[in-house]
């Protein structure tokens, strides 16, 4: 029987009135609360704003350092021309700022001056200058200034006057100067490649080879045999062999170095000097301001090409950060394979079988307070226990016979379980909530077909709250690849020789040191010898690493979704 109307609860609008004065109960729950909803709701579009603007700087000035600058011809006036020590000056404007120590002037304005990257280092020792603005009588963009990319002093602005090929010279008036131009730097890069190729492959392995025969020859000392044994001989015989290969390829090196600096090409400077650039010194050589949109599309594609694939030169101020950006990736993917099983299987404990006492109270408060650390600390404890601790144990167990230590000092593997030890709590608490978002009722049923409690688990309720561990590995993640201070104290370096997976036995090197984009951001912006030529890889580099923690959170985030929609019954 339905309930007569008496019984039913009171509307809104059968609410009795308020006194004069006095607020009704529906009035005082809508209007004292609007006033913090408003609060809130800008304090996210101030938060959204500041994340959106700095995101927007970085990829603005991230990608300007890749788009090709016209060259500026700045003619100063006499007394500029006295000050600056000429009277014309060549070079890329980048910007006006105004004079420092200047005093505000009657009309409200400071005196300003051009930042003016001038190039030819070698030649002036700057490869920047501020000139003042007021020294400035006219600024042109002719045709035919060229800017020449180097792998030394960085770019050499000027004219073009001649080159010096295979003992021939050829005039930049020449109708065919460009296409032996060409020519020169296609064989410069391809000798380039082949030096590359012997030094850092070829003699590697030989290098390679030989320490292990150096370390057989210990092992042998060791064992007490005498210098005439036959394995003696036999790794004595080995050694000759890779000797005499050593001393092939090295002449064959210098062959190839000989040929880098018999050509060279002739540049006028502003000053109107003559500068000789060996041709084995030389990259790119493009003429910015004859270039039309297509032409500088090209080029800002093969700046960013070369960016991401280049290793880097002039203290890394120059070239490409392969190197960081294959460290960052690896040591992400090893930190993923560490945190993953470790968090997952404690927060399982934690969740399914620990009964509620006052040490499961404790472990959980150690856990919170763990993401609470500063990762330097992390840094600290990883030092100690992984790089003293775990592989100094290693080397004197396995490693005895080595002259250095191996695992004994800092390395990708230590600095990625270091970081993997700071994100493990961040993995336990997204996946203890996942476990708990599994409904009672698929338990239940999965017992009741006579599943045991870790049938249940590991068919049962894993897949469902597959989607939220993701999430908690995504997060992980992302922390783990932008961390620096730990990786400063356990294995990341400024400029690695080699990388830590390539195509020598046992191709993994967890031993070796590495490259880090989040180290080469802070290597570049406080600790570079030239600053302002370091400013520009900055914002690249940043922006890299944006790119690449997004990619990978991406790729989670598809392989989440796809669990989400294939375990319907999950809850994230």
């Amino acid at each position: 029987m339905s309930p007569s109307t008496s019984q039913l609860p009171p509307t809104p609008d059968d609410e009795p009135s308020a006194p004069p004065g006095r607020a009704s109960r529906l009035e005082r729950h809508v209007g004292g609360g609007e006033p913090f909803v408003w609060l809130t709701g800008m304090g996210l579009v101030v938060g959204l704003t500041m994340i959106g603007a700095l995101l927007a700087i970085i990829l603005f000035k991230g990608l300007e350092a890749f788009w090709p600058k016209r060259i500026a011809q700045i003619v100063l006036t006499e007394e500029g021309a006295a000050r600056y020590g000429g009277k014309i000056l060549l070079g890329h404007m980048l910007g006006v700022q105004d004079k420092p120590g200047s005093i505000r002037m009657a009309d409200g304005l400071r005196p300003t001056e051009f930042k003016l990257q001038t190039g030819n280092k070698d030649a002036t020792g700057s490869g920047f200058r501020f000139i003042d603005s007021s020294a400035v009588a006219e600024t042109t963009f002719p045709d035919g200034l060229v800017r020449i990319e180097r792998m030394e002093y960085g770019p050499a602005i000027g004219r073009m006057v001649s080159l010096s090929r295979d003992g021939t010279r050829v005039d930049a008036s020449n109708p065919g100067f460009r296409s032996q131009l060409a020519e020169l730097i296609n064989e410069v890069a391809a000798r380039r490649r082949a030096i590359d190729e012997i030094e850092r492959s070829r003699i590697g392995d030989i290098n390679e080879d030989m320490q292990r025969i150096r370390r057989s020859q210990r092992e042998l000392d060791l064992r007490g045999l005498a210098a005439s044994s036959p394995e003696h001989a036999e790794l004595e015989g080995r050694q000759a062999q890779l000797q005499g290969e050593y001393e092939v390829l090295a002449a064959e090196s210098r062959a190839l170095r000989a040929l880098q600096d018999r050509d060279s090409v002739i540049l006028r400077l502003a000053d109107e000097r003559e500068r000789t650039i060996l041709a084995g010194n030389v990259l790119v050589v493009d003429e910015p301001n004859a270039l039309g949109l297509f032409g500088k599309l090209r080029v800002f594609g093969r700046n960013m090409v070369a960016f991401v694939t280049e290793w880097p030169r002039e203290a890394n101020t120059e070239g490409g950060i392969f190197p960081a950006l294959f460290g960052t990736f690896a040591m992400t993917v090893i930190l993923s394979l560490a945190v993953t099983p470790f968090g997952v299987l404690a927060a399982i404990y934690l969740r399914e079988y620990a009964r509620s006492g006052p040490l499961v109270r404790a472990v959980r408060i150690a856990i919170n307070n763990l993401a609470g650390v500063p990762s330097i600390v992390f840094g600290v404890f990883g030092l100690g226990f992984f790089v003293y601790g775990l592989g100094g144990s290693i080397d004197a167990l396995l490693f005895f016979d080595r002259e250095g230590p191996v695992f004994g000092t800092g390395g990708i593997l230590w600095a990625s379980l270091t970081l993997a030890l700071m994100t493990v709590p961040v993995v336990i608490v997204s996946t203890e909530e996942a476990l708990a978002a599994v409904s009672r009722g698929v338990r239940e049923g999965s017992l009741a077909c006579g599943a045991s409690k870790w049938q249940t688990i590991q068919r049962v309720v894993l897949p469902a709250a597959a989607p939220g561990i993701i999430t908690g590995m995504i997060l992980a993640m992302a922390r783990g690849a932008g961390e620096v201070a730990p990786l400063m104290i356990t294995g990341v370096v400024k400029l690695a020789p080699t990388l830590p997976i390539d195509t020598s036995f046992p191709f993994l090197h967890l031993d070796r040191k590495f490259m880090h984009l989040g180290f080469h951001i802070y290597d570049l912006g406080f600790q570079s010898p030239d600053s302002e030529a370091a400013r520009p890889m900055v914002f690249a580099t940043t922006l890299l690493l944006i790119v690449l923690v997004v990619t990978m959170n991406l790729g989670a985030i598809v392989i989440r979704e796809r669990l989400r929609r294939k375990y319907s019954t999950g809850a994230f």
